[in-house]
């Protein structure tokens, strides 16, 4: 545990030292420095190769003085009976035992505190006492030497590196003014003041840690300055800048099971709030879907096949998220498609879930913390964001998917089915194509798209054609045989052929990297009263629609009389026609616009 805690504090110091203003500025500095030595360093070497080059030229290629060997510095011993630094005498001493002896003498004790705490300050002369000593060795002359630090850029680096350690320590982030928790018995978020923060005075502790080198005072004791940080945004600011971000619709089928499904997982979701850089779970937060809670054992893909498991349909709620998260423009850090076309949302736009892998995750990016809104109302599945804009004023980013290419179903899975005539073969599900699908990030500012960039491409399965056949010669009654069917699909929907639990697995797009740039800091048309955010007051609500997928069944056919075919679904819970697309719905209960 002391070992974890000293990764992330030193995790926490590398942070600030490359935040740190003070810090950058030294680390300029020390740059420019380097850069001049390498041009010196540089010029030396030319100059030493082209007089090598003329030596070996008027010698003839070979050399006639002795090879100098230069002996290491740590092996040195000051011979000389009266070289001394400071008072102390290093007759005798190699490098190391000078170096030594004269901390011993001088140790570097400086501490740093505030409000009854200390930290040890990183040893600022170690650098400029190496330096001093190497001198002493190349040139061994006797006699008494003063160590002494200079002001320096490396002490200021050195110096900008402690500052950030302490501020690492001490510093506290003021805290926004936003949402803090959801009332469900009025369903509204409610607004708390922000808190403010605090923040070591960096400039002035490397000053006084230079001077603490520069005086020779090792052991000073220096008091931080640390000061109080406003947060940006106070309670009344945020609920001005609140807004909807994003919200999606998508259309459920007529499977009151699978629906039952879909509702139970808006309602554990609705109402949640993610804190600013906080990661965002699906499966965290909707658990384990379970019959004990509630869900019903619905269409769903296992193996290849549809079966009939809890919670089967839940992945429309979290592509319809997905959606919702992207536009928002937030991080997402983890999702994968799932193996066949999904058919209420645009392939290559949806988020596979199964328990406890795949799940569907994102950050946070925004300054404030995000509200989610989820419903589910008259085979309608709705999710929205409420928050303080990311994106810049103007800026919309959206999701935009091709179809590149049409694959060619998967070989005929075959059933041996004696109770049909000998020779005879009947098609008991059709086969349908797989596809290529490229996903492409849109970014438009005030309607013109300004970017368009590949996001991220799937591959879709097709289904493979089940034929029953009898290829014996002999007919049987079907209550003397059982017919088996077999697969060779991936066994979790959305993961890779080959995938055994517990394996990590990465997620499939590459906005995984992608950070929202900036944010507006734009005020919305949101009225909120009585400290909580109102529902039907948003006047700026993005609309998305939906898309709704072209699966194309090819249909094999059976070369025998009494073969009948059998239309292929489309995905889990096709047992009714396929949802027609919608476009993003306003007025529903829970959301921005009813009027409730």
């Amino acid at each position: 545990m002391e070992k974890r805690n000293t990764n992330r504090q030193r995790e926490y110091r590398d942070d600030y030292r490359q935040h740190s203003p003070a810090w950058i500025r030294a680390q300029r500095r020390k740059r420019k420095r380097i850069m001049r030595r390498r041009i010196m360093i540089g010029s030396a070497v030319i100059c030493v190769v082209l007089i090598a080059g003329v030596i070996r030229i008027f010698s003839g290629g070979k050399s006639h003085g002795k090879e100098t060997e230069a002996s290491a510095i740590e092996e040195s011993t000051f011979q000389a009976s009266d070289i001394s630094v400071n008072g102390i005498s290093l007759k005798g001493m190699t490098r190391s035992e000078a170096k030594a002896a004269i901390e011993k003498e001088y140790p570097w004790k400086v501490t740093i505190t505030y409000n009854g705490e200390s930290i040890d300050a990183e040893n600022l002369i170690d650098t400029d006492l190496d330096a001093f000593l190497d001198g002493i060795c190349t040139g061994k002359a006797e006699g008494e030497y003063t160590f002494a630090v200079e002001d320096s850029e490396d002490l200021q680096s050195a110096a900008a590196e402690a500052a950030a350690d302490a501020a690492a320590k001490w510093d506290v982030k003021a805290k926004n003014g936003s949402i803090s928790e959801y009332d469900a018995a009025t369903d509204k978020f409610l607004f708390a003041d922000g808190a403010p923060g605090k923040a070591v005075n960096q400039e002035k502790l490397i000053k006084d840690l230079v001077e603490a080198a520069t005086s020779g005072n090792y052991d000073a004791v220096i008091q931080a300055e640390v000061n109080e940080s406003q947060p940006e945004l106070s309670a009344a600011n945020a609920k001005e800048q609140y807004k909807t971000l994003s919200t999606f619709t998508t259309e459920t089928t007529a499977n009151e099971k699978r629906n039952t499904n879909v509702k139970l997982a808006a309602r554990a979701i609705n109402g949640t709030i993610v804190q600013p850089g906080e990661e965002f779970s699906f499966n965290k937060v909707v658990g384990q879907r379970t019959a004990e809670k509630g869900y019903q054992e619905a269409a769903a893909y296992s193996g290849g096949e549809v079966v009939q498991e809890p919670g089967g349909g839940v992945c429309q709620v979290s592509s319809t998220m997905y959606r919702v998260a992207f536009q928002s423009g937030m991080q997402i850090t983890f999702r994968r498609s799932h193996t066949f076309e999904p058919n209420y949302v645009t392939p290559g736009q949806d988020a596979a879930i199964s328990w406890d892998i795949p799940d569907f995750r994102f950050i946070n990016t925004s300054k404030a913390a995000i509200g989610i809104r989820a419903n589910y109302s008259n085979r309608k599945m709705t999710v929205s964001f409420y928050g303080v804009p990311v994106l810049e004023d103007g800026i919309t980013w959206s999701l935009e998917s091709e179809k590149t290419d049409e694959l060619p179903p998967p070989e005929p899975t075959y059933v041996e089915d004696p109770t049909l005539d000998p020779g005879t073969e009947v098609t008991q599900k059709a086969a349908t194509n797989g596809s290529r699908w490229v996903t492409y990030k849109i970014v438009s500012k005030n309607g013109t798209i300004v970017e368009k960039t590949e996001d991220h491409a799937k591959t879709y399965k097709g289904h493979a054609a089940v034929i029953r056949r009898n290829t014996g010669t002999v007919k049987v009654s079907p209550d003397e045989t059982t017919a088996v069917e077999s697969t060779s699909a991936a066994a979790v929907d959305g993961m890779p052929d080959g995938y055994v639990p517990g394996e990590s697995v990465a997620p499939e797009s590459s906005a995984a990297a992608t950070t929202a740039a900036g944010s507006s800091g734009t005020s919305a048309a949101t009225a909120s009263t009585g400290g909580s955010e109102t529902k039907g007051t948003h006047s700026e609500t993005t609309a998305a629609s939906t898309t709704a997928a072209a699966t194309e069944a090819a249909t094999t056919a059976a070369p025998a009389t009494e073969a009948t075919t059998a239309a292929a679904p489309k995905g889990p819970g096709e047992e009714t026609t396929a949802a027609a697309p919608t476009e993003a719905i306003g007025n529903i209960a829970g959301f921005p616009g009813d009027g409730n």
